[in-house]
This record gives structure tokens, C-alpha cells and sequence, in this order.
């Protein structure tokens, strides 16, 4: 009767079954760094492997916190990352300018796959469960002892089915999916367990879509996130998958810690208000003046998210109060701008179009809000000082919203926009 993370964490540890709560040693089939985790993993790497052979077909390295490099700081952490892979000859490096933020890297670059255990030194490594696979965040020491050994100590979860069902309204978007469960659950709600993700309206999202529920299950406090894998994953992974994969589906009598039912009919266009993911709210009911409109990050900053804010964008312009920053999840998503022409409308409109990077979602650089100054956001958490001062407040949104609001210099519901 077990889950799908059951099911795969026994796989991978070898034994025929496991139950929540059990400790197991399994074996990963990759482990992801970036820029800023993996420094402190190459020094753990160096003090205590020096004599083990790096398993550089798991390895994979991307920078993407601060690309392009920001300052020196930065620019030493990427050195520490191109050097690694140059000593220790890791081919899965993906260099400024051929890469993107690591999540949509990973899927779009074919390690990500039904059935398999992916662990990153990032907390939205859970990403990755939108197309099957159990993935989760770990620390840059474990990510150390990854590298080295190719296994890692799990405590099986428990899983929490969530079934949603009912046809969306007009405008509505895994984030506003994701955000109003998280709004009824908590940002603990769901802490250290797997969210698995059910019913009629899961199964007609698109994978953007998915990836964007998957990709906040950590922000209900979840170990993982995952959906059953269906043809829409399937036919994503032709000719880009890398290497043989076994769909992993939870039995019909599967055993659930909890049961939450939804309909998508009745969920409106969502914003979740500062300073957690869980103060979810209409956002018609949402009268904000803003200063910045945010769109990208590894949550939403996918092609099919540039698509939805250039719909709304169209043929209009960005407000004289507003500064719209426009970030492409990856080079492939900044190349498809470019060939359907989404580049130019987003010009136009008067935003600015930056190359692929994680930029200001963490508060690097590239959109860091001053005191007092407001953003609405298509990404992960608006927690205090997320994206900058202290004193600054980040409101969370789907990319209609964004959008829309760039438009009228306020938070607005697209379904509202004159």
C-alpha cells in the first residue's frame, strides 16, 4: 500500500518496502549545486574526500544566483564552481550564457525523469517532482558527501493526498492552485511530508503549471511535491531524457496522512500578501500601489509564463510609475522569446529584459527593492527582506497578475483590466 516516495525511496535503497518515519541509506541519481551552495560543499568536498574519485556522471554545477557575476564576492564563488569542474573533469557544467536558473535546467536538460531520487543543495530542488521524480533540497554538506559516495540518509515522509478537480477560471494558474492550498494549509502544513498531487484539474494543467506546484511544496514546509507522471510528461521527455526511467504511481489503497479536497472552480486569481506565502487573498480584494512588477525566477519565469504576461502586455505599456523586470527562467526560454516574438513586445511595453538568472528573487541584485517600495512578484517567497530592504514588501502573483499590475500601477485582477 505505499506512496509514490515509498516506492522510490525503496528502490533506491534497495529494499522491498519502507514505511514513514524509517531511516534508509539510498542511492541518488544526481546531485545538483549552484553558484552560491556549492563553494562551501567544494571545501567540505576537498577537507574530506580528497581521496575519493568524484561521481561525475551525478554531478551537475550550474551558477545562477549571481549571473552574471554581481561583484568579487561573486565572482569567486563561480571561480570555485569552474574550477571544480575543471579538476575533476565534470562535463554537467553549464557555463554563463548556456545554462539558466538550475530547476529549469535540470528539467529542460533531460536529468529529470519519473522514478528518480534527485537531491540539489537548494530548497526548490522539489521542483522536480511535477514530472514523477521524488527530489528534495538538501545542505551543501550532504551535497559533499553525495558527490563523493553517490548515496544519502533519508527519513521516509508521509504523504498527504491533495485532489483538485473542477475547471479553472479565466486567468487562474498553478500559482493560484498552489497558493490557495498553502493559504488553507500553512507554511507548515505539510512540513517534512509529500505533497502528491490528484484529480481532473492537475491532470489538465500544462507542466509549466506543475512545475510552479511542485516547485512551492517547500513553501507548505513539504518535503516534496509530486505528481503522478501522465502522456504530458511523457511527451516532454521524448528525445530530451537522459537514460532509461520507470514511472513510479502510488497503489490504489496507498496509505495517506491526510486528505484535502479542492475545486478549482471557486478559486479566484490569487496574491499572497506579506510576509508568507500563506496570506493568500483575491486579488481584486488586493488595492496596492506598486513600484515594481517581477517576472521570472524558477517558479514562473518559464516560456509558457512569458506567453501569459505578453497576452496582457500586448499593444499596451508599463506605467510611468513602474519598473517591470523581465527574467527568463533559462537560455532556451530567452530564445523562444526571441523567435515568437515576445522580446519585442515586452520592449515595447517599456520593461526591461534581462538575461536568465535567479537576480532579484533572493535579493541579489537586478530588482532589489528600496525602503519602503513594493513588488508584485511571480516567485516563491515574500518573506521580510526577501527581495531587499527590510522594510520593502513583496507581493506574490501569477504572471497575468504581474502583468496586469505593471499596466495599471497597481495590484490588479487581469479580469479587471480596462
Amino acid at each position: 500500500m505505499p506512496t509514490i516516495s515509498e516506492k522510490i525511496l525503496a528502490k533506491k535503497a534497495g529494499l522491498k518496502c519502507v514505511e514513514p518515519g524509517q531511516i534508509v541509506e539510498a542511492e541518488v541519481d544526481f546531485v545538483m549545486l549552484n553558484d552560491v551552495t556549492g563553494l562551501p560543499a567544494f571545501e567540505v568536498y576537498e577537507k574530506n574526500f580528497s581521496t575519493f574519485q568524484p561521481l561525475i556522471d551525478k554531478i551537475i554545477l550550474i551558477p545562477d544566483h549571481y549571473v552574471p557575476n554581481k561583484d568579487v564576492r561573486s565572482a569567486e564563488q563561480a571561480r570555485s564552481m569552474r574550477n571544480f569542474a575543471s579538476r575533476h573533469h565534470i562535463n554537467n557544467y553549464f557555463e554563463v550564457g548556456r545554462g539558466g536558473v538550475c530547476h529549469q535546467v535540470m528539467i529542460e536538460s533531460g536529468f529529470v525523469a519519473p522514478g528518480r531520487l534527485i537531491v540539489g543543495a537548494d530548497s526548490h530542488t522539489c521542483s522536480y517532482g511535477a514530472l514523477g521524480a521524488f527530489s528534495t533540497g538538501i545542505g551543501s554538506t550532504e551535497a559533499a558527501c553525495a558527490m563523493a559516495s553517490g548515496k544519502l540518509w533519508f527519513r521516509v515522509p508521509e504523504t498527504q493526498k491533495i485532489v483538485v478537480e473542477g475547471k479553472p477560471k479565466q486567468y487562474v494558474m498553478g500559482k493560484d492552485i498552489i497558493l490557495n492550498v498553502i493559504g488553507d494549509l500553512g507554511v507548515s502544513g505539510s512540513l517534512y511530508k509529500t505533497m502528491e498531487w490528484y484529480g481532473s484539474t492537475i491532470n489538465s494543467l500544462p507542466l509549466a503549471d506543475r512545475i510552479t506546484i511542485s516547485n512551492m511544496a517547500i513553501e507548505a514546509g513539504a518535503k516534496a511535491g509530486i505528481i503522478p507522471p501522465d502522456d504530458t510528461v511523457f511527451k516532454f521527455l521524448k528525445g530530451r531524457v537522459r537514460g532509461n526511467y520507470t514511472p513510479v504511481y502510488s497503489d490504489k489503497d496507498a496509505e495517506y496522512a491526510d486528505v484535502f479536497e479542492y475545486d478549482s472552480s471557486e478559486m479566484e486569481v490569487t496574491v499572497a500578501e506579506p510576509f508568507l506565502p500563506e496570506n493568500a487573498k483575491p486579488a481584486s480584494e488586493v488595492d496596492v500601489t506598486i513600484d515594481q512588477a517581477y517576472l521570472g525566477s524558477c517558479t514562473n519565469g518559464r516560456i509558457e509564463d512569458m506567453r501569459a504576461a505578453a497576452q496582457i502586455l500586448k499593444g499596451r505599456k508599463v506605467h510611468q510609475n513602474v519598473r517591470m523586470i523581465v527574467v527568463p527562467a533559462s537560455t532556451e526560454v530567452q530564445r523562444r522569446m526571441v523567435e515568437e516574438g515576445l522580446m519585442e513586445i515586452f520592449i515595447k511595453a517599456g520593461a526591461y529584459v534581462a538575461g536568465p538568472t535567479c537576480g532579484a528573487c533572493l535579493g541579489g541584485y537586478m530588482g532589489v527593492l528600496a525602503d519602503g517600495e513594493v513588488c508584485v512578484s511571480t516567485t516563491n517567497r515574500n518573506f521580510v527582506g526577501r527581495m531587499g530592504h527590510k522594510n520593502s514588501r513583496v507581493y506574490l502573483a501569477n504572471p497575468y497578475v504581474v502583468a496586469s499590475s505593471a499596466i495599471t500601477g497597481r495590484i490588479t485582477d487581469p479580469n479587471d483590466l480596462r
